[in-house]
C-alpha cells in the first residue's frame, strides 16, 4: 500500500500502540526525510514514580525511521529494524517530543555501502527532549538495508502492476 506523509501520519495517530502510549506524530515532511512526535504526560503512559514510561518513550522513535528509510529507499532496498539501545538520561513530567532526520549523509552512505548487495547497518542517534529543550533520553537505532537484487525488483514491479 502507497501511502503519502498525511495519510500515514494519519493512520499512526489511530494506531491502538500509539494512542495508548499517547504518542502523536505532528509533522511528517512531504520528502520523508523529517518526522515529529511529540507525547504528553497521562495517567496511563507514567510510570510508579509519575514520570514518562520508558517504553512510550522508546516508541516516540520506533518504528519510523525504517518506515521514512523504506519510502525515500524506494521498492530496490529491504529495510528493517535492526537494534535498538535507550538510554534514560532524566526523568521528567513534562511534555516531550523528537525530530528523526534523514540527511543527504545517511542516504549517501547506505547507497554506497549497498550498492553491490552488501548489507549495511547504519546507526541513527534520536534526543527525546522535553518543552525546556532539556534532554530526556537518548536512542541508538540500528536499521539493516540492503540493495535488492534486480530481478527480484522486476518481479516485485511485476505483481504491483498486475494488482
Amino acid at each position: 500500500m502507497k501511502f503519502t506523509p498525511r495519510s500515514l501520519k494519519r493512520l499512526l495517530n489511530l494506531y491502538p500502540p500509539y494512542l495508548g502510549a499517547g504518542v502523536k506524530i505532528t509533522h511528517i515532511s512531504e520528502d520523508w526525510r523529517e518526522l515529529h512526535v511529540g507525547m504528553s504526560l497521562r495517567w496511563f503512559n507514567r510510570n510508579a514514580v509519575n514520570t514518562h514510561f520508558g517504553g512510550s518513550l522508546y516508541s516516540m522513535i520506533d518504528p519510523h525511521i525504517m518506515l521514512m528509510l523504506m519510502q525515500v529507499l524506494g521498492k530496490e532496498y529491504l529495510v528493517w529494524d535492526k537494534a535498538a539501545d535507550i538510554e534514560f538520561i532524566k526523568a521528567s513530567k513534562k511534555k516531550v517530543s523528537t525530530v528523526i532526520k534523514i540527511t543527504d549523509r545517511n542516504l549517501e552512505d547506505i547507497k554506497m555501502m549497498t550498492e553491490n548487495g552488501d548489507k549495511y547497518f547504519p546507526e541513527f542517534m534520536v534526543d527525546v527532549i522535553d518543552e525546556d529543550n532539556e534532554l530526556v533520553a537518548r536512542v541508538k537505532k540500528t536499521i539493516y538495508v540492503k540493495k535488492k537484487k534486480p530481478h527480484l525488483v522486476k518481479a516485485q514491479n511485476k505483481l504491483a502492476e498486475a494488482a
